[in-house]
C-alpha cells in the first residue's frame, strides 16, 4: 500500500509541532492570559469615578476623586490596576480645579498621576470633562464654554504628549439632560431649550477639543462614551414625549458624528434654540482623529413604563448587545464597552460575565468591539441618587471597595483577563492593529 501524504510529511517534518508553528498555525496562541499591551490586543480596561457637577445651585460641588479617597490614594489605585494585570484606565483628570481661570492651570496633582501612570506603563484614556465645569465658567449655558475647553484640551495634550487616547466630553447626553432638563447637577434647568443649549454646547466642546488634540497627536484616538439607553412603553396609545425621547438619547452622537436625525427631531431642535447655521456648522463633518464610539450600559439605563405610568428599571432586557448593535448600525464606527457595572456586589461577577457574553455575540458578527470597561475601579458614592443629594452612601460597584479590599468581581475580571487577555481587536485579526499613522477623512462612496 502506498504511503499517504502524512507519512511522508512524518518521516521528512516530524509528528507536529513543526518549526515555524510558533509563529501562528496549529502552534499559535489562543488569545488567553493577561492582556500584553500590544497594538492589536483587545483593551481591557477600569476608570476611576471622577464625576464633579455642583448640585445646590452651585453651591455644592460633588467631586468623587476626593469623597472616595483617590487623592489620597492615588499611588495605591494605580497600583491595584497594575496588579490586576490591566494595561488600559479610563482616568479623568479634575478639570474644573486644574483651569483656574482663561490661560491659568495647576498642574499639581495632574502631573504626579501622569508620571506614575506612565512609569506602570498603564495606558489612560484621558477624560477631560466630566460632568461638570470650573467654577469661573458656570455651568453649560455659556457659550464661551467650547473656547475655554478648547484652550484646555490643548494644554493637556502640549502637557502630556504622550496620551494618545481621550474622551473629550463624558456623555453628552447624559450631562445636558440630568443637567438641563431632569434639574439636578449644575444649571439644573427643567426646559427643553435649556436641555438643546447644553447639548449644543458640549458637543461643541468636544469637536472644538478635539480639533486641538490632533494639533499635538494626529493619531489620536477619540473614545466618545456616551450612555446606550432604552424606554420600553407598555401602553397601546403611545406617549409621543417617550417616543421622541427614544429619539433623543442619539442625539449627541448625532451632531458629533454629522448624521442627519429625522424630521421630527430636527423640528424639536430648531424649536428649542438651535439655529439653522448651527445646524449646519455639525453637519460639516465629523472630528479629526481615529474615533471609537463608546457605549455605557447600566442595567438601570433601560425603564419600564407601566399602563399606570410607574416606572421600573428593566435591567438587561435588550441588553448592551442590541442597544449597541442599533447605534453600531447608525454610525458604523468601532466599538468600545466604556461603562458598566451594578450596585449589588454579590450580583457583580454574574453581571461581568452577562456584559462579556454580549461583547462576544458582537464580536462573532463581525462587529469591530476594541475593548472592555467595568466602572470603576473602586467603589462610589451616591450614585444611587445620581448624585443629587450629599448623603454618602456607598455603592459596592467596585473593583475594590474604599479600603482598596477586593470584592468578588475583582477575581472574576481577573479569571476573565486570564482566559481572554490577549485576543485581538478583531476576531482572527492578527493582521489590524491601532495604527500610528495619522487618521485622514473616511469619505461614503
Amino acid at each position: 500500500m502506498p504511503k499517504g501524504f502524512l507519512t511522508h510529511i512524518k518521516e521528512k517534518f516530524g509528528d507536529g509541532h513543526y518549526e515555524g508553528d510558533e509563529f501562528g498555525g496549529a502552534g499559535g496562541r489562543d488569545g488567553s492570559g493577561l492582556p500584553s499591551g500590544a497594538a492589536g490586543n483587545f483593551m481591557f480596561a477600569t476608570g476611576i469615578e471622577c464625576s464633579y457637577p455642583t448640585i445646590d445651585h452651585g453651591r455644592t460641588r460633588r467631586d468623587l476623586l476626593a469623597e472616595c479617597g483617590h487623592y489620597d490614594r492615588w499611588q495605591e489605585d494605580l497600583q491595584l490596576v497594575k496588579d490586576l494585570g490591566l494595561k488600559v484606565l479610563r482616568y479623568g483628570l479634575p478639570y474644573y480645579n486644574i483651569h483656574r481661570a482663561p490661560g491659568h492651570y495647576d498642574w499639581e496633582f495632574a502631573d504626579q498621576v501622569m508620571a506614575e501612570m506612565q512609569r506602570l506603563d498603564i495606558t489612560p484614556i484621558l477624560d477631560l470633562l466630566h460632568f461638570g465645569v470650573p467654577d469661573w465658567i458656570g455651568n453649560f449655558q455659556n457659550p464661551e464654554l467650547p473656547v475655554h475647553f478648547a484652550e484646555y484640551a490643548a494644554a493637556v495634550a502640549r502637557r502630556y504628549p504622550w496620551v494618545r487616547y481621550y474622551t473629550p466630553v463624558n456623555e453628552i447626553y447624559v450631562s445636558a439632560r440630568i443637567s438641563a432638563k431632569d434639574g439636578v447637577w449644575n444649571e439644573q434647568l427643567r426646559t427643553d431649550k435649556g436641555f438643546i443649549t447644553a447639548l449644543k454646547h458640549l458637543t461643541a466642546a468636544s469637536i472644538m477639543a478635539t480639533q486641538q488634540i490632533a494639533k499635538v497627536r494626529p493619531d489620536c484616538i477619540i473614545v466618545q462614551s456616551e450612555s446606550a439607553e432604552f424606554t420600553h412603553e407598555l401602553r397601546a396609545v403611545r406617549t409621543p414625549s417617550i417616543q421622541i425621547e427614544n429619539k433623543l438619547r442619539f442625539l449627541s452622537l448625532d451632531l458629533l458624528y454629522a448624521h442627519h436625525p429625522d424630521a421630527e427631531v430636527l423640528t424639536y431642535l430648531l424649536d428649542n434654540g438651535l439655529t439653522r447655521k448651527e445646524y449646519d456648522w455639525f453637519m460639516a463633518g465629523e472630528p479629526p482623529g481615529y474615533q471609537i464610539m463608546g457605549n455605557d450600559y447600566y442595567g438601570r439605563n433601560e425603564r419600564i413604563v407601566l399602563p399606570n405610568g410607574e416606572i421600573c428599571t428593566s435591567m438587561d432586557v435588550l441588553g448592551w448587545y442590541n442597544i449597541t448593535h442599533e447605534y453600531y448600525q447608525r454610525y458604523l464606527k468601532p466599538v468600545m464597552h466604556t461603562e458598566t457595572n451594578v450596585f449589588d456586589a454579590h450580583e457583580a461577577p454574574t453581571w461581568l460575565w452577562k456584559q462579556w457574553v454580549n461583547i462576544l455575540r458582537m464580536r462573532k458578527e463581525g462587529v469591530p468591539v476594541l475593548g472592555f470597561t467595568w466602572y470603576s475601579l473602586i467603589d462610589q458614592i451616591d450614585w444611587d441618587i445620581a448624585l443629587a443629594q450629599k448623603v454618602g452612601k456607598v455603592n459596592p460597584c467596585g473593583l475594590y471597595d474604599l479600603d482598596r479590599k477586593p470584592r468578588p468581581v475583582a477575581e472574576a475580571y481577573r479569571m476573565l483577563l486570564q482566559e481572554y487577555g490577549q485576543i485581538t481587536i478583531v476576531p482572527h485579526g492578527e493582521l489590524f492593529e491601532v495604527t500610528k499613522q495619522p487618521a485622514t477623512l473616511k469619505v461614503e462612496i
